[in-house]
């Protein structure tokens, strides 16, 4: 489904990619791990097309992405979900209406967007927080809403950047479970995070970067730094 080849990008002089080869399969869940500076957010931007590669290639099934016109980059975008750390919620509006607010982004209809909101809110186990306003809810719950945002569109893949990397232990616990119910549903998954305990609890691929580099990729990795 994804594809990196021999992706390089370079900052001022500065390799921020270096070589990066891998494949992503459908429904796969995969983690990617490192320090800071590691290369991990500049990953994830080539394939959002947020940013161009210096050299090499990024494609998302058979499609080299930097070589679409802009209106198919927009409905490429749309199959892809992303979920960050700092939730990136609207504070003025309710969790079925941040929800909402991206079905009607993709031209969804009043009635696709009141049958699939709730859904997807209690598939984050949230359906009794739906008219909550953020700030009536605690860093986990913000971050469910976030997911079922990233989700509702059903996209072929989700990626979940730094997801936990404000909650507690138990709020990282429940998250964790919801990104593989998600994966468990068919969805291909991309997680980039320091957690440790994450990493070991979840027993599925890890691929890990130093200085732009990948040094590991494991089938079935632990969190090795």
């Amino acid at each position: 489904m994804l594809h990196f080849d021999k992706v390089y990008k370079k900052y001022n002089g500065c390799m921020a990619l270096d070589g990066i080869s891998f494949r992503v399969s459908p429904r796969e869940f995969v983690s990617v791990v490192g320090h800071s500076g590691a290369g991990k957010t500049t990953l994830l931007k080539m394939l959002l097309a947020e940013e161009r590669p210096t050299d090499g290639s990024v494609f998302f099934e058979q499609t080299d992405i930097y070589n679409l016109p802009s209106r198919e980059m927009n409905a490429l975008r749309r199959r892809i979900g992303v979920v960050f750390q700092d939730y990136r919620l609207l504070q003025n509006r309710t969790a079925y209406e941040n929800i909402a607010f991206a079905m009607e982004a993709s031209g969804k209809s009043d009635d696709e967007i009141a049958a699939d909101v709730p859904h997807a809110l209690e598939l984050v186990d949230l359906g009794e927080k739906m008219w909550n306003f953020p700030h009536e809810l605690s860093g986990g719950e913000k971050q469910r809403v976030a997911i079922a945002r990233a989700i509702v569109n059903q996209p072929d893949v989700l990626i979940a950047d730094e997801p936990t990397g404000n909650l507690d232990p138990m709020n990282t616990y429940d998250i964790v479970q919801i990104l593989k119910r998600i994966n468990d549903l068919g969805t291909t998954v991309m997680l980039t995070t320091h957690n440790k305990g994450v990493i070991d609890s979840l027993g599925r691929r890890v691929i890990t970067m130093e200085h732009g580099k990948i040094v590991r990729d494991d089938p079935e990795g632990r969190y090795v730094l």
